[in-house]
């Protein structure tokens, strides 16, 4: 099995976003079994006394534009140094959220952190549509990362 962890600044768009992708695309893939998936947030922002807010609601759309229609029960989590030794890989959404990672896990000594889009043809960050208010480009950002991210990973 697999274990996949998704990683962005505060766990309601991006990472969240890619969480559900990612799910989405093992299932029809037919290798749901194959992988375990979650996401979390380097920052504490969206957790209030000890409960994360919901996938935000641009994103939670965007996502049920295309098919996605059940994000009910993902709050917000923040990564813990312990996750280190659950995941396989750990995916950032951009360089800032790298460095936050790689602090807060004490090192990367397996080579588990990585940007999801560092699997695709064109590595760069994806925005945070917080700021950006571009949900479609998040979107179409993450497809492609989690396309290419299955690729590499169904290749091993």
């Amino acid at each position: 099995m697999t274990r996949i962890l998704f990683v962005c600044y505060g766990n309601i768009c991006r990472s969240p976003m890619a969480e559900f992708i990612m799910k989405d695309l093992v299932t029809k893939k037919g290798h749901e079994q194959d992988f375990y998936i979650a996401s979390a947030a380097t920052s504490d922002e969206e957790i209030w006394n000890g409960v994360g807010n919901p996938v935000y609601p641009p994103a939670r759309e965007e996502l049920r534009k295309h098919g996605i229609t059940d994000v009910s029960g993902k709050h917000a989590t923040q990564l813990r140094r312990s996750d280190y030794d659950k995941y396989d890989l750990i995916l950032g959404m951009e360089k800032m959220n790298i460095r936050t990672m790689i602090n807060m896990l004490g090192g990367d000594p397996a080579g588990k952190v990585k940007r999801l889009l560092d699997y695709s043809d064109n590595p760069r960050d994806i925005s945070d549509p917080w700021f950006t208010r571009d949900f479609k480009s998040a979107y179409d950002d993450i497809v492609e990362g989690c396309n290419a991210l299955y690729e590499a990973v169904a290749a091993d």
